[in-house]
Parts: structure tokens; sequence; C-alpha cells
């Protein structure tokens, strides 16, 4: 998957990155539905992604940039899922445990966790627009599951209102290699700039305690 930005690539991180100091960590369902083994959904490989995400919100909150995390949850009676139903099995139900944030990434004080996300797209009836507004976040560094699916509806949505998104493309993972990869590309043209985590961080002055990962 070739990196790219949202003018296929003659733009550089630094002029896309505009304040650094405007930017958050999102961090897009990393939940044990999707991720431990015989979760109902299987984000391909997602688990392995937990120690770089770890990473990477130590370094941000040690240098004062937000850190949010998204959790999909349904109500227990199913009743709020609507036509999802028709194409995944019940997954996220409040209280199963399944929509709890998977072990190694659990929020810390100071974070800021958007709970209830009903759709694939992390906006949609939930409040992080206003979470971003009041800090005064331009920049979003997108990393989480499943890249296919509310990775990138949230990733459009976000681009819609004039976020600027880097997505970490070895810090997302899909329902299957070839989809994932069929997503980075389509985010890569107009939607977000795609690149490797790395890479992306050194753009935003992090990249310490994320030092030596994949």
């Amino acid at each position: 998957m070739p990196e790219s930005g949202p003018t296929g690539g003659d733009v550089t991180l630094q002029a896309l990155a505009g304040d650094r100091a405007a930017t958050a960590l999102l961090v897009v369902d990393m939940q044990n539905d999707f991720l431990v083994p015989g979760a109902p959904v299987c984000a391909n490989g997602g688990i392995r992604l937990v120690p770089l995400i770890a990473a990477l919100a130590r370094d941000c909150r040690r240098i004062g940039l937000p850190v949010i995390f998204t959790k999909e949850m349904h109500r227990a009676d199913r009743s709020d899922f609507g036509i999802e139903l028709s194409f995944e099995p019940p997954h996220c139900l409040e209280g199963s445990g399944g929509e709890e944030i998977v072990a190694g990434l659990e929020p810390q004080e100071g974070d800021i966790c958007i709970e209830a996300k009903r759709r694939y797209d992390a906006f949609l009836g939930t409040d992080l627009e206003l979470v971003l507004r009041l800090r005064g976040v331009q920049n979003l560094l997108v990393t989480g599951v499943c890249t296919d699916v509310c990775v990138i509806s949230t990733v459009q949505h976000a681009r819609n209102l004039d976020f600027r998104c880097f997505v970490l493309s070895d810090a997302v993972a899909g329902t299957s290699p070839q989809r994932h990869a069929a997503a980075l590309l389509c985010m890569s043209h107009v939607f977000a700039h795609v690149g490797r985590s790395a890479d992306i961080a050194k753009a935003f002055g992090l990249g310490r305690d994320c030092h030596g990962l994949p």
C-alpha cells in the first residue's frame, strides 16, 4: 500500500499538519468484540496493534495532546442495531464485556471516551465533534478498527467537517487484508494522508515512546 496524501502525495506532512499543537489521537473501537479470540466481528490482525497504539497514546499524553477513544455500544435488547444486524452478528452489547476497550489499551485519567456510538461513523449521534471543537482540535491521528468500516466512515465525516485526518496505516486493521488495503487507498484520495506511524509521529513531534515499534 503506497503512502499518499489527499492531493496525491505532492503536499508535505508539515504543510498538511498546520498547527501541530491542535492535534488529537483518535482510537477507533479497539474493543473486545472486535479483537479477542472468538470475537463476533473480527478485525484481521487488530490485536497486534495494541502495543503500537498504547505507545502513541503515552507519547500524546506526555506532550499534552488529547487521546480520544470511541466505543461502539448497543442496547442489550438489540433495539438500536437497525439494519446492521442484516450484515453483522450482535456485538458490543451494553454490559456484556464485549464493549470494553481491550486489555493493554485501557483509557487513562484525562483521556476522553466517546461512548454509546451506535453507528459506524463516530460522529453520528455522539458528541465527538463538540469534544474536538472545544479543545481546538484541527488534526486527527487516526488508529483502530475496522479500516473498511468504522475507520473509513469516521474519516470521511471528519474530512467533511474540515478536520485534517492522518491515518496511520500500520495502526489500523480491517476485516480482511484486501478490504483494509482498499479502504486505505480510498481514504488517501482527498480524505486523509495515509502513512506509517513512525513518519506521521515524527511530523507531529511524537515518537519517543513508540521508538523501535514497527
